[in-house]
């Protein structure tokens, strides 16, 4: 082959890969990759949410691993925490919709084995907003999750229930991870 055509052939494949690789970076497909490790956790999680009692916090401490999955389109963060009301054991599962360009999170409680309905959404300025919609009780709500990242070594992640359609909001787990 000419050696022109080659430097011009190899010139384009480089000019194409930074290319697609540039979109991938700006396209929310790797938003999540900072956190991919081991964090340990301190997890607030309200007792009754969204009723008439007095606010009653448990707090737990323990470890949330985050693994990458499928080229790093998707990731699952293992949550084991204990505390004086006991264990929460779950994975959060999080798939990148390269259409929609956003996030899926779907939690798995171990305890019951079932999946939540998912919240969708992604970053912007810095902080994931994702929203979805529920039942408590029996009810329809919104559920709002949020991941603020505080540097490279620490994040937290609120998760809130709207019994209102969104006009009001009651947080009701509170994350802080730190990376070990």
């Amino acid at each position: 082959m000419n050696k022109r055509i080659l430097a011009a052939l190899l010139a384009f494949l480089t000019l194409t890969g930074s290319a697609a690789s540039a979109d991938v970076l700006t396209d929310g497909q790797r938003d999540f990759d900072w956190e991919l490790g081991t964090w340990h956790t301190d997890v607030r999680v309200l007792a009754d949410p969204l009723s008439e009692t007095e606010d009653q916090w448990l707090t737990f401490s323990g470890t949330s691993v985050v693994r990458p999955l499928l080229d790093r389109r998707a990731n699952v963060v293992e949550l084991k925490v204990s505390g004086s009301a006991g264990r929460i054991e779950g994975l959060n599962m999080r798939l990148y919709e390269p259409q929609a360009k956003r996030w899926s999170l779907t939690f798995v409680n171990i305890r019951d084995g079932l999946l939540t309905p998912s919240v969708y959404g992604g970053f912007h300025d810095g902080v994931g907003e994702f929203y979805g919609d529920d039942q408590l009780g029996g009810r329809p709500i919104k559920v709002r999750f949020l991941v603020r990242r505080q540097g490279a070594d620490r994040a937290t992640f609120e998760q809130a229930f709207s019994p209102d359609g969104g006009a009001t909001w009651e947080t009701n787990w509170i994350a802080v991870d730190r990376r070990y």
